[in-house]
C-alpha cells in the first residue's frame, strides 16, 4: 500500500505569499509532496481554537507553513486588537492545534524582520538572528511576541522552525507596500488615470528588497522531508546588502514609459522609521542552501507589468 504524499499545509494558503508558495510546490511535480490550505476549501480563522484544532486533526500534516497574519504595518496599527489576536493568539492556537493534535508536525513560523526595531539602530551591519527583539510598532510587536511564544514552546518540544523575512514583493502584491505602491501609480500615470507626479514618502531609508519567489523557495526547502533542521532554529530571510528606496524608485522610473515627476508627501513618512535595516543571511545559507536568485530589475519589471495589466 503507498503512503500518502508529504503534506505542507499553509495558513493563509490564498495571501499573497501562500499562492506564490502554493503555486511554487505544483511547479516541483513531485507526487509524493503536495501543499494544501490547511482549512482546505473553507476561510478558516485562526483566532477560533476549536476551528484550528479541528483542521489540524482532519489534516495532519507534516509540517505546517503559518503565514496567516495582518501584515500590512498600516493594518495593524489602524486595528490593534485584531492584530495581537490573529498575529499571537492565532500562532498559539495553531502551536496548541500541533502539539494536541497532531505532534509530529514541524510548524515553520513565519515572523517578521520588524520584530528587530531598535536594534537596527545600534548596528551598523546587518543583524545576525542573535539580535535582540526591539520591535517599534504594533505589527511588529505582534510579530516578534508571537516569535518569542514559538522560540520558548520549542523548548517545551513543539519541532518549531522560525523565520524573520525581509522586505520581499513580487506581482500580486497589495499596494500597502512599497514597491507595488510606487508600480501602481506608474501604471495609472501610463494610463492617464493620474497626473505624471509620484507621491513617495520617505526615500532614504534603506532595506533588504527580495523577490517573493525567493522567500517562498526558502520556506519550501525547510519544508520538505530530506531537510533536516534542529527545532527552534531561526532564520533570516534575507540579502544582506540594503537598497536606498529612492534607488528602488529610480529603477522602477527606468521601466516607466512616461516622464513622471517625484514629490515628497509629509502625510506618506511613516513614523518610528527605521533608517537603515538588513539581516545577515549565512545561516539560511548553511543550513538551507538558500540564496536569493531573482534579479531586483527582474521584480520590479514584474510588479510593474502586474499593475499594467489592471489598466489594458
Amino acid at each position: 500500500m503507498n503512503s500518502r504524499p508529504w503534506r505542507i499545509a499553509v495558513t493563509g494558503a490564498a495571501g499573497f505569499v501562500g499562492s506564490v508558495f502554493l503555486k511554487l510546490v505544483a511547479e516541483l511535480g513531485k507526487p509524493d509532496i503536495e501543499a494544501i490550505s490547511l482549512f482546505g476549501e473553507k476561510a478558516g480563522d485562526i483566532r477560533d481554537s476549536a476551528q484550528v484544532s479541528q483542521a489540524m486533526s482532519a489534516t495532519r500534516p507534516d509540517v505546517v507553513l503559518h503565514l496567516a497574519a495582518i501584515a500590512a504595518p498600516s493594518a495593524a496599527r489602524a486595528d490593534p486588537s485584531t492584530a495581537w489576536q490573529v498575529n499571537v493568539m492565532g500562532t498559539l492556537h495553531i502551536a496548541q492545534a500541533i502539539r494536541e493534535q497532531s505532534p509530529k508536525t514541524r510548524l515553520l513560523f513565519v515572523g517578521s524582520s520588524e520584530a528587530y526595531g531598535g536594534s537596527f539602530l545600534t548596528s551598523p551591519s546587518a543583524l545576525a538572528e542573535t539580535a535582540a527583539l526591539l520591535p517599534r510598532g504594533t505589527y511588529a510587536a505582534s510579530k516578534a511576541a508571537g516569535d518569542l511564544m514559538i522560540g520558548q514552546m520549542s523548548l517545551d518540544g513543539l519541532e518549531a522552525v522560525r523565520f524573520r523575512p525581509f522586505n520581499h514583493s513580487g506581482p500580486g502584491q497589495s499596494p500597502s507596500y512599497v514597491l507595488p505602491a510606487f508600480a501602481q501609480q506608474v501604471a495609472w500615470i501610463e494610463s492617464g488615470r493620474q497626473a505624471p507626479v509620484l507621491s513617495v514618502g520617505n526615500l532614504d531609508a534603506e532595506r533588504d528588497f527580495l523577490d517573493v519567489r525567493d522567500v517562498a523557495r526558502a520556506y519550501l526547502l525547510a519544508a520538505l522531508p530530506t531537510t533536516q533542521i534542529p527545532t527552534g532554529s531561526v532564520f533570516n530571510i534575507a540579502t544582506g546588502h540594503p537598497l536606498r528606496i529612492g534607488l528602488l524608485l529610480s529603477l522602477l522610473l527606468e521601466q516607466a514609459k512616461v516622464p513622471i515627476e517625484v514629490h515628497v508627501d509629509a502625510a506618506k513618512l511613516r513614523p518610528n522609521d527605521i533608517p537603515r535595516a538588513s539581516g545577515d543571511p549565512r545561516a539560511a545559507r548553511d543550513h538551507l542552501g538558500w540564496q536569493p536568485l531573482i534579479a531586483l530589475e527582474q521584480t520590479i519589471a514584474d510588479v510593474l507589468s502586474f499593475y499594467r495589466s489592471r489598466f489594458e
